[in-house]
């Protein structure tokens, strides 16, 4: 063993002047402006949001846009039917909000739900959970947002009545969910699928009932959605459809607004997505342990580097999977778990074996399975240096399969982000209760004032995509469109005896440290190749340079676009 260190050691030292002069295998073109820069999953999209800022609209005001017309253009990913996680940085108080809008199970009787079939859980009106992106979108303008709501949910309406442009990647979303598009809803095959084919590349795919329900909430504000026909359509769908949520439970649903998390790291304070999500619990805990590391001077993606990163990451991610839930003590869990005592005691484990594994029937296996980069993350910047960054889902690719008649809104299947085994877990299913989910939107402040911002798609794979960008950009000083477009890398970690550790990376990870991590015991998959964004989806950040100018990078791994002003 000790013969085989010395020669990976050797190995990743001859190797590594070579990768840090190689360029990155995903080209990420910055886009630079002066006043104002929309970085979102279509172009569209981050067109309508531009649109707003340049007619006088904050940061907030873009947001709404371009939620809703993400929504329309990726209707796969989020929209009205799903939840939202939204940072706010606020320039003139240099403070940061969140405004928590995730999706939360209805008036279910649990016993009942339990004997289901487990797919019962993640497909069809029985997987749904009451919607929170209006909520949340409307929460946000009560208390910023400065222009008419009316006029910021109208560009959504447009682009619904007009259609979105098909890209070669939408197109390779509705493709991979073919069989859910046929599989037996009628309103999402007549919407999706039309005259029963896949939409052409360069086609436009109008949404008419979806613009009439953005009608209705750009009349009537979040009521347009929880209350009224709209409301009424879903409920008598769900009652049909055998699902488990009720008109209260519309009309009751609330965002809340509340703090991020964060974590002070080598002098800049990193801020992310609080309880009930837990991706910031584990990249943010994962830096505070790598906080004091050279990494040996050489690239993160050395074999050696990558083995000391995924010995960290099997212990902070089974103790966010066992801490962070919808539960009034996981943010205390949280600073506990960043704490100098803790940090200190998993830096010490890191350095031996594997942890033992917990009884598998507390972990949730949904979440590990090879889930497509499902969800979508944007970020607005307006003139005045507000901040919005957020990741909004409908949690895997068109959620639950389902769309109640005359709505257009394709809704959630978070039922299956909850625990169902074992009623002592803090994400165990319950009445109200909001599963988690990996989703970090992220904001790095240096000395008060924001540095960067950036978030992305893609499930389990979220929080270990945002640890290596953060970790090149900020501990080995790699410009963040290299940071971005390097070779993405996961670390699947073993919930039961037998499992093998697995390191998944893009096709462009390099043979000689693929076969010296096989060396020191992963199993290496290399599942894609590099951009094809199918599994390791698109970043989207935004820098704030010291002459005043953002520059805005939009990960063409997705169909992501940067626009500024």
């Amino acid at each position: 063993m000790k013969i085989a260190c010395r020669l990976i050691f050797l190995t990743g030292l001859t190797l590594a002047i070579a990768a840090a002069a190689q360029p990155p295998p995903v080209t990420v073109t910055p886009v630079t402006a002066k006043h104002g820069m929309v970085v979102a999953g279509h172009p569209q999209a981050a067109a309508a949001g531009l649109a707003v800022l340049q007619a006088g609209g904050n940061a907030i005001d873009a947001a709404i846009a371009t939620s809703l017309a993400l929504g329309v253009a990726e209707p796969y990913a989020s929209g009205l039917g799903g939840k939202l996680m939204l940072l706010y940085y606020e320039a003139s108080t240099g403070r940061t909000r969140v405004i928590e809008a995730m999706d939360a199970a209805g008036s279910l009787d649990v016993p009942a739900y339990l004997k289901r079939p487990a797919e019962a859980h993640s497909y069809g009106y029985g997987s749904v959970c009451v919607p929170g992106l209006a909520a949340g979108l409307w929460m946000a303008h009560e208390h910023w947002g400065v222009r008419p709501w009316a006029e910021d949910v109208q560009p959504a309406i447009a682009l619904a009545l007009a259609g979105f442009d098909v890209l070669p990647k939408s197109r390779d979303f509705f493709e991979e969910q073919t069989k859910k598009l046929h599989r037996g809803d009628a309103e999402i095959a007549r919407l999706y699928l039309p005259r029963g084919q896949l939409p052409a590349v360069g086609s436009l795919l109008p949404n008419p009932d979806l613009a009439h329900t953005l009608t209705l909430l750009a009349q009537h504000g979040r009521d347009g959605f929880y209350r009224g026909p709209v409301a009424a359509a879903i409920i008598v769908a769900v009652e049909k459809g055998g699902g488990v949520i009720t008109a209260d439970d519309l009309v009751n649903y609330e965002a809340r607004l509340t703090e991020p998390v964060g974590i002070d790291f080598r002098g800049d304070q990193i801020l992310s997505a609080p309880p009930p999500a837990n991706g910031a619990a584990m990249f943010l805990t994962a830096l505070k342990v790598l906080e004091d590391d050279s990494f040996g001077g050489r690239p993160l993606r050395t074999a050696g580097n990558l083995d000391r990163l995924g010995r960290v990451w099997r212990l902070v991610e089974l103790e966010a999977y066992r801490l962070i839930a919808d539960a009034p003590q996981s943010r205390f869990y949280f600073e506990k778990l960043v704490s100098p005592d803790s940090i200190h005691a998993l830096r010490a484990k890191a350095m031996v074996g594997a942890p033992a594994l917990p009884d598998a029937a507390a972990i949730d296996q949904a979440l590990y399975q090879s889930a497509m980069a499902a969800t979508t993350h944007f970020i607005v910047v307006d003139a005045h240096g507000n901040i919005v960054c957020a990741t909004q889902s409908l949690s895997v690719h068109f959620g639950a399969g389902v769309i109640p008649p005359g709505t257009g809104v394709v809704l959630n299947d978070s039922m299956s982000n909850f625990e169902f085994t074992d009623a002592k877990h803090l994400n165990y299913i319950a009445p109200g209760r909001r599963p988690r989910s990996t989703i970090s939107p992220t904001i790095v402040l240096r000395q008060g004032k924001p540095v960067f911002a950036l978030g992305i798609p893609g499930a389990a794979r979220i929080p270990t995509s945002t640890l290596q960008v953060l970790l090149d950009h900020l501990v080995l000083q790699r410009p963040l469109a290299d940071a971005i477009g390097d070779t993405r890398f996961h670390f699947v970690i073993p919930w039961k005896k037998g499992d093998v550790e697995t390191f998944e990376a893009e096709q462009s990870f390099p043979a000689a440290q693929a076969d010296a991590l096989r060396a020191l015991g992963w199993k290496v998959v290399l599942p894609e190749m590099a951009g094809r964004g199918r599994l390791f989806s698109g970043i989207n950040a935004v820098e704030f340079n010291p002459d005043g100018t953002l520059t805005g990078y939009a990960d063409p791994r997705r169909t992501n676009a940067a626009v500024g002003y």
